[in-house]
Formats: structure tokens, sequence, C-alpha cells
């Protein structure tokens, strides 16, 4: 009997101790896992921006709400006034969906900067936004060659702006006229832009948006543009034109289809077809010449 009881009596230390150190165990797992979940929070506090960085970002901010529309810059000959024109391209180009009067836009400009080996300022300033146009001008056509009769196809009037243009100012280099109405397909497809159609990738007769102002022009047409502009300067009508390629497309985004003035450009560059081309176009080979909204070239 007295023997039974020293068995009993072991028998439960060794369980106790058992119990004990499984406790033990859990709440040092449950403990260092608490520990691993709660490391990336630390992490995300030690990269922040400091608060003497976030002081200077905002006072970047506030000079970038002035350069927007009070730099005074030239490109083309022509004198040119802030950078509200094109937000949609800088935004674009900074990867960024912050307001240019803010912080975010300012930190967003300033790894850009830093980026393109310029001073990391934060703000949007005449040496700046130079280096950001020679890089839009970088992503155009390069050639300027004109396009060989082979290389051109005649698309249908339904797919101009003015269906009555002339055969031969309707020419587009093949492979552009292909990406475009793939383009357009994709443009229809989109329910936001509500573009009336009767296909597909076809508009309606009285559908503007997305339409064809002008594509393939020869030599002499443009020296006779030009004639009849002599104030367009070679930021609107170019001597070299990649018009002449066949490969670049005035497509219609609003307004007055090809005025410069800033109060048209300021309406196209607002409007659902604009945006959607500065979203998208790139997919399907398309590169903006940023000065002119309704300006883009098949680059593939």
């Amino acid at each position: 009997m007295k023997n039974r009881r020293v068995h009993l009596l072991i028998v439960l230390v060794v369980f106790v101790a058992l119990a004990t150190f499984t406790l033990f165990t859990t709440r040092t797992s449950s403990g260092q896992a608490a520990r691993q979940k709660s490391s990336p929070t630390t992490t995300r506090a030690t990269s922040r921006v400091t608060p003497a960085a976030n002081a200077a970002f905002a006072n970047a901010a506030t000079q970038n709400a002035t350069l927007r529309n009070e730099l005074n810059w030239t490109f083309g000959g022509k004198q040119q006034r802030g950078w509200y024109l094109y937000d949609l391209l800088i935004h674009k180009t900074l990867d960024t969906e912050h307001d240019p009067d803010t912080a975010g836009f300012a930190a967003a400009l300033a790894t850009w900067q830093k980026r393109s080996g310029l001073g990391a300022s934060g703000m949007l300033d005449e040496s700046s936004l130079m280096r950001m146009i020679s890089q839009w001008q970088s992503n155009r056509l390069k050639a300027r060659t004109v396009a060989d009769p082979s290389q051109l196809i005649t698309a249908p009037p339904a797919d101009f702006y003015d269906p009555s243009r002339a055969p031969e100012l309707r020419q587009v280099e093949r492979n552009t006229y292909a990406a475009y109405k793939e383009m357009l397909a994709a443009a229809i497809a989109d329910p936001s832009l509500k573009l009336a159609h009767t296909s597909a990738n076809e508009l309606t007769a009285k559908e503007s948006y997305f339409k064809i102002v002008s594509a393939y022009r020869s030599r002499d047409y443009q020296d006779e543009l030009r004639r009849k502009s002599p104030n367009s300067g070679s930021a609107g009508l170019a001597v070299n034109s990649p018009h002449f390629t066949g490969r670049a497309l005035d497509l219609y985004v609003g307004g007055d289809p090809v005025d410069t003035k800033d109060a048209n450009r300021a309406l196209q560059v607002n409007t659902p077809a604009y945006r959607w081309l500065v979203r998208n176009a790139e997919r399907f080979g398309f590169r903006p010449y940023f000065y002119e909204p309704w300006h883009w070239e098949y680059v593939k």
C-alpha cells in the first residue's frame, strides 16, 4: 500500500513538471510571435519623413503652388507661363496622385530630381521642368524620314474629324493605323468615356472624340501650313515634322482641334478623352507631344 502511494506521488510530480514546461514554452513562443509581428511597424516608423523634411517639403509645396501658374520659361521660341497645362504628364512622370501644392507632390518630385541628377529641392523650377520636358521629348519619334508610299494606307472618311478631307490627307502609316484602331476599340469599351459607336472600333458620324484630325503630311503641305501660320514657331508647326512619317496622329480631344492658345489647351487637357490617352496610349505604342494635347506619335 505504501509503495503504491509513493508511485502515485511520483507520477503526480512528473505530470506537474510537464505541465509547467508546456505552459512556459507556449508563453515564450507567443511573446516571440508578438515581437515578430510588431517589428514591421517599428521599421515603418523609422522610414517616415522626419519633421524637418516635412517642413522642407511644406515650403516646396508653397513654392510649387506659385510656380505652377507663374513660372516664366521659353519653348520653341515662345514665352510660356506656368506648368499647369502639363499636370497630368507631370503626375505620370512622378508616379504620384498628390496635388501640386502638397508636400506629397514635393516629396515625389524630390525623388525624381535625385534620380535625374538634380538637387532634390522638391520645387518644380525652370531647370527641373526643362529636364522633365527633355525626358518627354526623348520618348518621341527619332526619325523624321518621309514615308514611302508603300508604307501608307488611306483610312476611311469615318475615321476623321473632317470626313470630307481629301484622300491624300487621309493617309496613315499602316502599323500606326492598326494600333490606332486597337486603341480606339479600348476607348470605346471604356464605359466612362460614353463614346457613341457603331461597332467595336468604329465611332458614329456624330462622335468627335478620338477621331483623326491629321495624319500623314507631305513636305509641301507642311510648308503651306507654315506659310498660313507664320507665328506658329517650331513648337507648333515643325520644319521637320513627325507627320512626314505617317506615324503621327492629331486626335480630337476637345475644344478647337489644333489651337495652341493656352485657354484652348487648358480646356483640352481636362477632357476625359485626353486624360484617358495620358493613362492608356502608351500601352498601344503612342507617345505624346507635351505641348500639343492632340498630338500622339506611334513609336514602336
